[in-house]
């Protein structure tokens, strides 16, 4: 019986640790392999120093040669290419002595979206003979910043400047204050309009917008944002889109003054040991007029994480960064996003990848810029921080930004709000001896077109062109920099004529310029 019992014990034994090591194999399994994959995704940390991704050219680029000057032609001015800035109309429609009723407009994006959206909202109410109300800029929902038109432009100048073509009012009188946001946001609204099409023609706000005018007064199109056409308008609208761009928008004087004070830093450059007072923004800065000015560079990142998210490609992380960013462009946009249908080498090789802090510094220094350029850092938050930016800073040591250029105190007004932030970039940059942008976007392109009105060097980076470059992992500096120097001769300024479809506000020419 004993026998029985102990011949038996031996196989029921063995069954239960068979089937204790079952139940506790998955356990293993999990405390084996989740501290890695969740590492990948929620423990990535954005400052995670990152290995150069372009070590070899990196290297070169920091044993380039420095020179006591620039090249002449790389910082001389462009030379006149016999277009001017034209904003007068031969036949001007006189301003109508009755409205036809209040227009109002809700416009969405960032601070140079909303530009363009407020010209075009110009434009439409001299379109439709209509009183504009000052236009609603929307809260963006990743910056989180409510400045107001007001806050932003200084908003006597723009009525004064447009009297003579369109009555522009502050606010609605009290008969019609019933048309907020609010109003509309809650229920469908007769005097709405909210599917205007993208780039609609003036024939189209005649038919569908001019009816409401005239039946209540008023009329609240909501979104707005990009529904004018650039094409099929009549001379003297697009001239006042420009006008409104050009000559009506500026900023209110807190920006205008922090911009001037930074210009003149960058220009004049102060010892490292003296503290930057708010007294600067007064002007006193007789003690560096004998000084001779220095040119200066702006460079326009637009390297955010909602940007590296939206873009899928690969920015040198790993699969930790991949996962990462990838759970965020699912939190932002659903999936819904067409870059991530392919590869980084093939984004890369169609130029839809922005440059890198260290790819644009290899660029600028590829162009021939050495390390004593001054650079000026125009970006409000760059993804991965100083992590990131420490490559383009070694290669350009004398790099700037406002956080460097001006005090805490100088900055209260704008601290934490994106749309100024960006107001004192573009101004910075407006009044630069060079700009250049990581990637086209509406920085970018606004820049691009109110530089291209003034005549000023802007730098055009050859996306497609530098993606393939930098997918050559044998290419040597000599190779490198000989590519890019012959594929950005044109890339520099030179005019260009605004082609079918394409952005007034990006080519002024030749709807806001004439030949000399």
């Amino acid at each position: 019986m004993m026998r029985f019992q102990h011949q038996n014990y031996q196989p029921l034994r063995r069954e239960a640790i068979a089937g204790l090591f079952m139940l506790l194999f998955p356990v293993c399994l999990l405390c084996v392999f989740t501290p890695f994959s969740h590492a990948s995704a929620s423990k990535f940390s954005e400052s995670n120093v990152l290995k150069p991704r372009h070590l070899p050219l990196l290297k070169s680029a920091l044993q380039r040669e420095s020179s006591n000057g620039e090249p002449s032609d790389l910082r001389a001015p462009l030379a006149d290419q016999g277009w001017r800035p034209c904003l007068a109309s031969v036949n001007v429609p006189s301003l109508p002595q009755k409205s036809e009723g209040y227009l109002q407009v809700f416009l969405d994006g960032g601070l140079n979206q909303q530009r363009m959206g407020i010209c075009d909202a110009v434009a439409v109410a001299k379109i439709l003979n209509a009183t504009l109300v000052i236009p609603h800029l929307e809260v963006n929902p990743v910056w989180q910043d409510s400045s107001s038109f007001m806050d932003i432009f200084d908003v006597d100048h723009f009525i004064n400047v447009l009297k003579d073509d369109v009555t522009i009012v502050k606010e609605l009188p009290d008969e019609f204050s019933w048309s907020t946001r609010e109003y509309y946001a809650i229920a469908i609204r007769a005097t709405r309009i909210k599917r205007a099409p993208v780039h609609a023609s003036a024939n189209w706000y005649l038919e569908n917008v001019s009816p409401v005018l005239k039946s209540y007064g008023i009329a609240a199109i909501s979104p707005f944002s990009h529904r004018l056409s650039f094409d099929n308008l009549p001379s003297e609208i697009q001239k006042l889109r420009c006008k409104v761009n050009f000559k009506a928008l500026v900023f209110v004087p807190h920006i205008r003054a922090l911009g001037d004070a930074i210009v003149h830093r960058l220009r004049y450059p102060q010892a490292e040991s003296q503290a930057h007072t708010v007294d600067d923004l007064s002007g006193n800065t007789d003690r560096n007029d004998k000084q001779r000015p220095q040119k200066f560079v702006v460079v326009h990142l637009r390297f955010d994480k909602d940007m590296a998210a939206h873009s899928a490609c690969d920015f040198g992380g790993g699969k930790a960064e991949k996962l990462a960013l990838a759970k965020y462009r699912q939190t932002l946009w659903g999936g819904r996003v067409l870059n991530s249908q392919f590869t980084d080498e093939e984004l890369r090789s169609q130029g839809r990848c922005p440059l890198t802090p260290e790819e644009i510094g290899l660029l600028l220094a590829a162009l021939g810029f050495d390390n004593s350029t001054r650079l000026y850092l125009a970006s409000h938050k760059v993804y991965g921080g100083e992590a990131r930016i420490s490559t383009l800073r070694e290669l350009f040591p004398m790099m700037e930004s406002k956080k460097s250029l001006a005090s805490s105190e100088e900055r209260v007004r704008i601290k934490g709000k994106a749309s100024l932030l960006a107001a004192v970039d573009y101004y910075v940059g407006l009044h630069s001896d060079i700009f250049v942008s990581a990637s086209p976007g509406n920085m970018h392109n606004a820049l691009m077109g109110h530089r291209t009105f003034e005549n000023m060097k802007t730098i055009r980076p050859n996306m497609a062109l530098l993606g393939q470059l930098f997918l050559n992992k044998n290419i040597t500096w000599l190779e490198f920099r000989q590519a890019v120097v012959e594929g950005h001769q044109n890339r520099q300024g030179q005019l260009r004529l605004r082609k079918l479809k394409q952005s007034i506000y990006t080519y002024p020419a030749p709807d806001c310029m004439c030949q000399a």
